[in-house]
């Protein structure tokens, strides 16, 4: 994974332009090896090879559901790569009929602090959150079988997640969906049932997504808690709570609470943020999955678990140099050599 760039005083390093073609043809035929590749990075991180300040949040005062985030970090051990992702989440335009994220990843070289790549990072963050997703589902679970699977939010997550699940072969019963979009939410089933045996349902309720649902994933753009009622979770399930702030202080207290990186989880008014304030500590969240797949800790199958990932920049970076290295590989992406030719004068 490593790839090192020689200092020189002479020529500044060439940067690559990485576009959406090559990085969705990477990423759609090696899912199982991307969940390693993120199982690696969660590793790294745990082990103390990474530096991952917290993301920083532009807000807009006259559209307060828009905003763009930046993730800065460094991931060592096997990666050595630092660099930053700058996401955009306007939910608006999918009245335009254009994806409500935007986003582009910066690679920058270790031994000189140049920038040597430039992706598109929607794709990438998709498929880092959807990795990460599945990634702890199995760990909770213990298995790739579901018997049914509740989702809520039918957008791009969602699609991703599903692929994630599709490719590494789980074993589904069935799908309850649910949006308050029904049509985007009857456009998912649609696609689903063209791939899949499994039984595809769309609820008429969010309630519906859970019920009878061992494993629920949450994908929505909320910004406040909508899911309140604690016994949708009495019998047990693993919740992906990818969305952050679905659910209510009551719904997290019901539950075994797991997130990727506690200090990053509980902020910006997540379910997990507000669950804080309410009880004046952080003795809800049992851990993180870190500490699952190291053995540090084990789901108790006699409770609901929620694992309520932040989504980490090491992740970013850990998918993004793994995309960059097998373009450049097989010789694609745009490759500009004179981008930083005259920056010295």
């Amino acid at each position: 994974m490593k790839e090192h760039h020689s200092v020189t005083n002479a020529v500044p390093p060439p940067l690559t332009v990485i576009g959406a073609g090559d990085i969705t043809a990477e990423t759609d035929r090696h899912r199982p090896e991307l969940l390693e590749v993120v199982r690696a990075a969660y590793l790294a991180h745990d082990a103390g090879q990474s530096s991952n300040p917290h993301s920083s949040f532009l807000r807009f005062p006259h559209q307060d559901r828009s905003r763009i985030i930046s993730l800065p970090a460094y991931l060592g051990g096997a990666f050595e790569i630092a660099g930053n992702k700058w996401i955009a989440s306007f939910p608006d335009n999918s009245r335009h009929g254009i994806p409500r994220a935007s986003a582009t990843l910066t690679l920058n070289d270790c031994a000189t602090g140049y920038p040597f790549a430039c992706m598109e990072s929607s794709i990438v963050s998709a498929t880092r959150t959807a990795a990460s997703a599945v990634l702890g589902a199995q760990t909770l679970l213990g298995a790739r079988r579901a018997r049914r699977v509740g989702i809520v939010g039918t957008g791009l997550i969602a699609r991703h997640v599903w692929r994630f699940l599709r490719d590494l072969d789980w074993v589904i019963e069935g799908f309850r969906l649910f949006d308050l979009d029904t049509a985007a939410a009857g456009r998912f089933g649609a696609a689903l049932a063209e791939h899949t045996e499994a039984e595809v349902v769309v609820a008429d309720k969010v309630e519906d997504a859970f019920t009878d649902c061992d494993l629920v994933v949450l994908t929505t753009v909320a910004a406040e808690p909508h899911v309140h009622d604690p016994r949708l979770l009495a019998h047990n399930p693993v919740v992906l709570h990818l969305s952050l702030r679905d659910l209510t202080p009551e719904v997290i207290l019901a539950a075994q609470n797991f997130t990727d990186d506690v200090d990053h989880a509980v902020r910006e008014r997540t379910s997990l943020h507000l669950t804080e304030l309410r009880t004046g500590n952080r003795d809800f969240i049992d851990g993180t999955l870190a500490d699952l797949l190291c053995g540090r800790l084990g789901r108790h199958h006699e409770r609901p678990a929620v694992f309520s990932p932040f989504g980490l920049g090491v992740l970013d970076l850990a998918v993004g140099k793994w995309v960059h290295d097998r373009v450049v590989a097989a010789g694609r992406g745009r490759r500009v050599t004179d981008f930083f030719t005259g920056a010295e004068g």
